[in-house]
């Protein structure tokens, strides 16, 4: 009677943490496309930013901050964020995840 049961708990667990693990894959791709349109989309800043030297070298340190959870910033990144904060008024309220996630998009 018992092994049903905690069978059933588990399962009920892994699909919990399986939707959970979706919506967060589905949030951000979300943020993310929703982000490269506007900056796909601005202005004629969006061309300068794209081929902004600082953002384009800043690829490498950004694949690594979203790889660790922002555990590890390069300074290229840094420069990016500054730059991107800058020059776009959509990134001055975005969080660096949602930055580094933008960067490796472009």
């Amino acid at each position: 009677m018992r092994k049903p049961l905690i069978a059933a708990t588990l399962g009920l667990f892994l699909l919990a943490d399986l939707a959970q693990a979706q919506t967060l894959v589905a949030t951000s791709n979300i943020i993310v496309r929703a982000f490269g349109r506007s900056i796909d989309f601005t202005s004629d800043t969006t061309t300068s930013i794209r081929d902004s030297k600082v953002v384009r070298e800043a690829h490498d340190d950004a694949a690594s901050f979203v790889a660790t959870n922002g555990d590890i910033r390069g300074a290229q990144l840094e420069a990016a964020f500054g730059t991107l904060r800058e020059r776009l008024p959509e990134a001055r309220g975005a969080s660096d995840q949602v930055l580094a996630e933008a960067i490796l998009a472009l």
